[in-house]
């Protein structure tokens, strides 16, 4: 449930309502926006009498939430939430590149990326420390070291970080990381999204490979009930039964998302199509359907990968689809991606 508060109100009207709504158990988020200031309402709201509280002086109207998710719903938050990592903005217009290795495989192969996409715009460096596979038998990452070498190429270009958790016992290691990404696999471990709903610090969220627009809204949903408003969403591709690409990459979730959440969506082409070839139309197409931003799979050598070789751009080619980037996004409302030379 939210209320709509009139825009001229007395602090001590507020202060008895919610003194009120407290009072019947209910917990109470205050957003003041551009328009208007809203009074969103979680908990049983069954026991709340409409017509009572639309008679309070303060109140303009009163709208029931039928989704399940409330705190990441656009009705409890009409105005776009931006994130801001180190001065890098995702959301309301703002449109955010992160790019990097699927893997982190060395100091001079994170480190000769990490200069070269940032030199192409990237506003934040993406690499992988711990990696899920489908094979035991598969590289599963440099772990610990991996998560030092990534901190070094911060140092040495200034970019924040992005890398993924898989572990609930791993969150100590991640205190200097930027933005905590989860990964598709993990989208519905729900210990693991409380423990990150506790953390004052940006996550990115990754649909699912078989999961609903719903069930991604309602993992979002644990880490901002237990706190943590920082939240970006990602389409990544779903699976279907299509096999000449590694997944279906949903470009009509973008815009269903953009209506049903406030919350910031950003789009992997890589990890969607599989194909390197792919991502700059899949990346075009992705910024046209409004998403605020991309993750793209950078590698210096793709032919010789550790992981996903087949689906990572060259940073030659990252630079070709920021040029075609920059082309469509003024059209689109959207700030052009400029490089991070500071």
């Amino acid at each position: 449930m939210v209320i709509i508060l009139k825009q001229k109100h007395e602090q001590r009207q507020l202060d008895n309502l919610l003194k009120w709504l407290s009072e019947l158990n209910l917990k109470t988020t205050l957003v003041k926006g551009e328009q208007s200031t809203i009074l969103g309402l979680i908990g049983d709201t069954s026991i709340v009498d409409i017509d009572m509280v639309k008679a309070i002086d303060i109140v303009e109207s009163v709208k029931r939430i039928q989704e399940p998710f409330k705190a990441a719903n656009r009705k409890f938050h009409p105005d776009d939430t931006i994130i801001d990592v180190a001065g890098r903005k995702t959301g309301g217009g703002n449109f955010t590149l992160i790019a990097g290795p699927c893997s982190i495989e060395s100091r001079e192969q994170i480190l000769d990326i990490a200069v070269k996409v940032k030199s192409c715009g990237a506003a934040m460096l993406r690499g992988g420390a711990f990696k899920p596979r489908t094979s035991p038998y598969a590289f599963q990452g440099l772990r610990a070291e991996g998560l030092e070498l990534l901190h070094e190429a911060k140092k040495e270009t200034g970019l924040p970080i992005v890398t993924e958790i898989m572990n609930v016992n791993h969150i100590d290691m991640f205190t200097n990381v930027d933005v905590i990404q989860v990964g598709a696999r993990n989208m519905q471990h729900f210990e693991l999204l409380k423990e990150l709903g506790r953390l004052d610090k940006p996550v990115l969220l990754k649909r699912g490979l078989a999961n609903t627009i719903e069930e991604l809204l309602m993992s979002a949903e644990y880490i901002m009930s237990g706190g943590n408003k920082n939240i970006i969403l990602c389409e990544r591709g779903i699976r279907t039964f299509e096999t000449y690409t590694r997944n279906t990459l949903d470009l009509s979730a973008i815009p269903l998302l953009k209506e049903l959440t406030h919350l910031p969506v950003v789009v992997d082409p890589s990890h969607a199509t599989g194909i390197s070839r792919l991502v700059k139309p899949m990346s075009l197409a992705a910024a046209a359907a409004g998403a605020d931003g991309l993750i793209i799979e950078v590698h210096n050598d793709p032919a010789h990968a550790l992981c996903d070789g087949a689906q990572s751009l060259t940073p030659e080619s990252f630079a070709d689809v920021v040029g075609s980037l920059n082309g469509i996004l003024p059209a689109l409302g959207k700030n052009e991606i400029v490089p991070k030379l500071g």
